[in-house]
């Protein structure tokens, strides 16, 4: 397939970007014992980008011969040829970048396709099983497993011609606990890029079950949370999540270009010194984060973006059109979610980076707060940093110490403003964002983390359990 995309694009008359993408994905759920899903997918074909009299064209195919993939070709040329005849502003050209070539091999020693249907299947019945056997207060559960593998050949007409190899597991366990017409509920999720044993290596599934369980019976008794603005002391989990749907979203340079709260900010300081925050295809300070994207879709390798260096906004995150605007070089954040989407500007991994604070000396420092850990049933976050997160687990925080649990929190206020009050930053960090997808028009599996993060923040509302 290389060969053959090589091939047409040497042959075009303008820029085109050729994206062949196959991908096999897998799902299975198991509810109170009963296989609910049990199902396999299988998507193949090319995506043609035309870029032509500064607009572009787009077409897909999944007809993998010459002539069909020449037709997808000829169907973007002239659709950017009409969509330039429209436009009122033009593209004036794409970022210079050192273009990808080469292959990038998914980095494991146990693939998925090494283990079969069955085995997970077994797995995921054990899950479920050991949630009901945990505790009598337990009413229901549900364990569930989805998977994605993909292969990629990213070739353009100005020299990216990359293979990539790609795969993509998560679990989930569900405990929903009941007492006198009461019920709570505690999701557990876990997703990594890697193979089997990288997944199982991650977090250990009983401990998954553990965790769901003592939450959801623990969650009967809790008392209501107090409302008001507080020191908090944030999770890893909603630190990325922070990170990623509070703060990510502002500085993707389309939505800056569209109005974000962020476009007057750049080289201005928006949060604490206490707080340098990035985007990266790799995984850094630990193993196998979901973001991770070695090269993105038009063919850019993916490089280490400083979005925020010692509280001072320094960059956006962009593709080559974007990037040309703003003259800066792409760093290889567009991305696809299958070849019949256009890349657009996407996050991979994003995060904060590690400090010098033990946890013990963050909890030392509240007099009376909340320590919180991830993300509740809903959320919510705007182009204006504006938020509101449901947590997962949260425990009243008093004299320096965790005190008693309480339910129905919710965490709300301006991403930057929160990180503005920043005092304290952890010196562990951990991965824990990858089991979901990112939506923007298009999913995409991307990851968020970071260490322990002391703040600022309004606490309110009451909610209970976590979305399945």
């Amino acid at each position: 397939m290389l060969q053959l995309l090589e091939s047409i694009a040497a042959s075009s008359q303008t820029w085109i970007e050729l994206r062949y993408h196959a991908r096999r994905s897998k799902r299975l759920v198991v509810r109170n014992g009963l296989v609910e899903e049990s199902s396999s997918a299988e998507l193949t074909g090319v995506g043609v980008r035309a870029f032509v009299d500064g607009a572009f064209g787009f077409a897909s195919t999944s007809d993998l011969t010459r002539d069909g993939i020449e037709r997808a070709v000829d169907i973007a040329q002239s659709t950017a040829k009409a969509s330039a005849a429209a436009k009122r502003k033009r593209i004036e050209r794409l970022a210079d970048a050192d273009l990808a070539r080469g292959t990038f091999p998914l980095e494991t020693d146990d693939p998925l396709d090494a283990h079969s249907l069955e085995e997970k299947l077994a797995l995921i019945q054990q899950l479920d099983a050991k949630v009901r056997e945990s505790s009598p207060l337990i009413v229901s559960s549900e364990a569930s497993y989805a998977e994605m593998v993909d292969e990629k050949v990213i070739v353009t007409s100005d020299g990216a011609a990359a293979v990539l190899h790609d795969a993509k597991p998560a679990v989930r366990v569900l405990a929903i606990a009941g007492r006198d017409g009461k019920q709570t509920r505690s999701l557990e999720t876990l997703g990594i890029t890697g193979g089997w044993s990288e997944l199982l290596g991650a977090k250990s599934p009983d401990a998954m079950v553990e965790n769901a369980v003592r939450h959801a019976v623990d969650q009967l008794d809790a008392a209501p949370a107090t409302g008001g603005v507080f020191q908090v002391i944030l999770d890893p989990e909603l630190v990325g999540i922070l990170a990623h749907e509070a703060i990510g979203h502002t500085v993707e340079a389309d939505f800056v270009l569209g109005g974000a709260v962020t476009a007057d900010k750049l080289n201005q300081r928006v949060a604490s010194d206490l707080v340098t925050m990035c985007d990266f295809g790799g995984s850094v300070y630990g193993p196998n984060a979901v973001g991770l994207l070695p090269v993105d879709d038009e063919g850019v390798p993916n490089e280490r973006t400083v979005i925020i260096e010692d509280g001072v906004l320094r960059a956006f995150l962009h593709n080559r059109e974007t990037a040309a605007h703003y003259r800066v070089p792409p760093k290889g954040n567009a991305r696809a979610y299958t070849y019949r989407d256009e890349p657009i500007i996407r996050m991979s991994n994003t995060y904060i980076e590690p400090g010098e604070s033990t946890l013990e000396e963050m909890l030392a420092g509240i007099q009376d707060g909340y320590f919180l850990r991830g993300l509740g049933q809903s959320g919510q976050a705007d182009s204006n940093a504006e938020f509101m997160f449901g947590v997962h687990e949260a425990w009243r925080v008093r004299d320096g110490k965790k005190a008693e649990l309480v339910r129905g929190v919710t965490i709300s206020g301006n991403a930057f403003d929160t990180l503005q009050s920043v005092d304290a930053v952890g010196d562990t960090f951990s991965w824990e964002y990858g089991a979901g997808f990112c939506g923007k028009g298009q999913p995409a599996k991307v990851d968020g983390g970071g260490p322990y993060v002391r703040c600022k923040l309004t606490v309110g509302g009451e909610q209970e359990g976590r979305d399945a």
